[in-house]
């Protein structure tokens, strides 16, 4: 079978249904953005530790699903389940306790991890406002867009501790010249001007 199916040539696409929509349709703009979203987070995956690798794995897969329930709505078997966003408030909870937070404004960028889970908080974000644009003329799911909003509190943790743990290692590499420095120089410290 091949991928293309030339269906969509003339700007519109089916839902799970089978109802035939613009491409233009709330409800497509945002399995768009989920699935941009998603893909963001595989990027971020990239460069993750086991344990984040496996929280994002997780969370592609719920949105998946949160996909499934906004192209077929009425389909009880795409019911979101609220323990997944206990789940995503148990790993949030975990990365507060993790490190010391600072409570200012961040300028993004702080590691390439950290900046790569920031654009998915803030594609997280666009989909969040899209899947509400969706609830105003559609039906939606209300614990899908719960999910949604926690999930991108937990990306902005992920990132701040991703930067946290590279200015530790800056920090650690930056000791360990001094004392290299230190030792070499007879136990004096040299200052280069």
């Amino acid at each position: 079978m091949k991928i293309y199916t030339k269906n969509g040539d003339n700007g519109r696409t089916s839902l799970l249904n089978g109802q035939s929509v613009l491409k233009t349709d709330d409800r497509i703009e945002l399995l768009g953005t989920i699935d941009e979203l998603n893909s963001h987070l595989g990027m971020a995956k990239v460069l993750a530790d086991d344990e984040l690798r496996r929280h994002l794995t997780h969370i592609q897969r719920t949105l998946m699903f949160i996909m499934s329930g906004v192209a077929a709505p009425m389909r009880k078997e795409y019911r979101f389940d609220e323990k997944e966003t206990e789940k995503l408030e148990e790993w949030i909870d975990s990365l507060e306790d993790a490190f010391p937070r600072e409570k200012d404004f961040v300028l993004y960028g702080g590691c390439e991890e950290s900046a790569r889970l920031d654009v998915a908080r803030a594609v997280a974000r666009r989909a969040e406002r899209r899947f509400r644009a969706v609830a105003q003329k559609y039906v939606a799911d209300r614990k899908a867009m719960q999910y949604m909003n926690r999930l991108s509190d937990f990306l902005y943790l992920a990132a701040r501790y991703a930067d946290y743990q590279a200015e530790n290692i800056r920090s650690e590499g930056v000791r360990q010249e001094v004392i290299r420095d230190v030792l070499k120089n007879g136990g004096k410290r040299r200052i280069d001007n």
